[in-house]
């Protein structure tokens, strides 16, 4: 006790009057630096910083909005998008004890990290993932939650996060003795042992994210808070020009082993077209393709799949549940049935419309299947929809449209099929009214089948 006595009482002297530290630093000087991203190639992000004795190991993991943390509140509704987690194995200080679980100290630290970062990940309209941080302690001197918020910055952004702007983190410390005060810059664990303060500041290069004070005095004057402060700001514009020499800028392109999450709106009435009777519909979707799909009650619908072309494929059967027919426009729709007075062509899944049998061509036909039987492939332009919800169709005006434009007719209309549909004898005419007669209640106009 008498020797630990002596030399913290000459430590903090040779501070206070001759302005130097135990390991030969300057008050103001910050440890030795070196950044490094993409160190383990497999992962989604990842970024090692070093400060002295100190090195963090980040890894940044994205996953999809159904992964996000929820929360134990008072709301029912309480879910975390980002989060980060720190770990301080036994072997970063070079003891060999037994991995244990997180305790206070490194939930407390995750915690730290976490708020430092919070202010600049990007909102959910922007950037729908969820993001998990884990900050891996490989060497510990002092200031490891601040190394982490480094990590963390340098993990996201290689990740592709586009975060708001980077940060960092530095640790300041405090000698008092005999009245007179030192701030100390990047403080290592010997001078947190042995001084009155450690005073954690993170932030970006325009302003601070997050602050966090362990003092050993009674408390601080606003002179010596100011001047730790803007030390700290000091050394922050220090750290951040060594990790953005090594990555300027978030990674314009994702890791091929992340997520790709497209966001479409829908109209909030079609989410059950996409849930399907018992979820059966979004299942068979997301079995299908491969992606996961999220859906909000607002109408967005987020399409997660690491493959391309799976999550394409899961866009556009999504998109052909729940779009809607529009008037003026051209589709390319299926025969699902034929009547005396027309066919009715499926333009949408579930939506059908009556092509009547004078918009099916430009000339005179007796029978619809002189044109088109059920199952051909025929294009058609939406013309009305009329008073009680009914869409119809022309063959016609569509031919006319896309000739005028120099556009080709894609068409699959089966010959042979026609040809034994011509030689059956036609139905017997229908006795009185109108030829047309009653369309009766369709499954048209946005509306889908019951």
């Amino acid at each position: 006790k008498l020797f630990d006595k002596k030399l913290k009482d000459r430590v903090r002297q040779r501070i206070i009057e001759e302005g130097v530290r135990m390991d030969g630093r300057g008050l103001k000087d910050v440890r030795p630096i070196t950044v490094e991203v993409g160190v383990l190639p497999r992962t989604h992000g990842s970024g090692l910083f070093t400060r002295g004795q100190t090195q963090a190991l980040t890894i940044a993991t994205l996953g999809s909005m159904s992964d996000q943390q929820k929360l134990d509140g008072l709301s029912p509704d309480q879910f975390k998008r980002y989060m980060h987690h720190y770990n301080f194995p036994p072997f970063s200080v070079g003891e060999a004890r037994p991995l244990r679980g997180p305790g206070r100290r490194e939930i407390g630290h995750g915690a730290l990290a976490e708020r430092a970062l919070l202010a600049v990940i990007p909102p959910v309209e922007e950037w729908p993932y969820t993001m998990r941080l884990v900050s891996e302690i490989l060497s510990s001197n002092g200031s490891t939650s601040m190394a982490s918020v480094c990590g963390s910055t340098l993990a996201l952004m290689d990740a592709g996060v586009p975060i708001k702007a980077p940060v960092a983190g530095i640790a300041m410390g405090l000698v008092m003795r005999e009245g007179k005060s030192a701030v100390l810059t990047d403080i290592q664990g010997v001078e947190d042992n042995l001084g009155d303060m450690d005073f954690k500041v993170a932030g970006t290069k325009d302003g601070i994210t997050a602050l966090q004070m362990d003092i050993k005095i009674k408390g601080l004057t606003h002179e010596i808070l100011a001047q730790a402060l803007e030390q700290a700001r000091e050394a922050r514009l220090f750290v951040l020009d060594k990790m953005l020499a090594v990555l300027p800028r978030p990674r314009s392109e994702m890791s091929s082993y992340a997520p790709r999450i497209t966001t479409i709106l829908i109209n909030p009435d079609k989410i059950r077209d996409i849930i399907g009777p018992g979820g059966k519909m979004i299942r068979k979707i997301t079995e299908e393709t491969g992606a996961q799909i999220d859906v909000e009650d607002d109408g967005r619908v987020f399409i997660a799949a690491v493959d391309q072309e799976a999550g394409q494929k899961a866009i556009d059967w999504i998109k052909g549940l729940t779009d809607e027919v529009e008037v003026g426009k051209i589709y390319k729709g299926k025969v699902v049935r034929i009547m005396p007075f027309g066919a009715f062509v499926e333009v949408l899944p579930n939506q059908d419309g009556l092509v009547h049998i004078s918009k099916l061509t430009d000339h005179r036909v007796e029978r619809v299947e002189e044109v088109a039987n059920v199952g051909d492939e025929i294009v058609v332009k939406a013309t009305e929809v009329d008073s009680q919800g009914r869409l119809n169709l022309s063959r016609q005006a569509a031919i006319d449209e896309l000739t005028a434009k120099g556009e080709p007719i894609e068409e699959k209309i089966d010959k042979e099929a026609m040809a034994t549909a011509l030689a059956s004898p036609p139905p017997p005419p229908r006795e009185g009214g109108f030829r047309g007669g009653d369309r009766g209640g369709r499954n048209g106009g946005g509306r889908g089948r019951r």
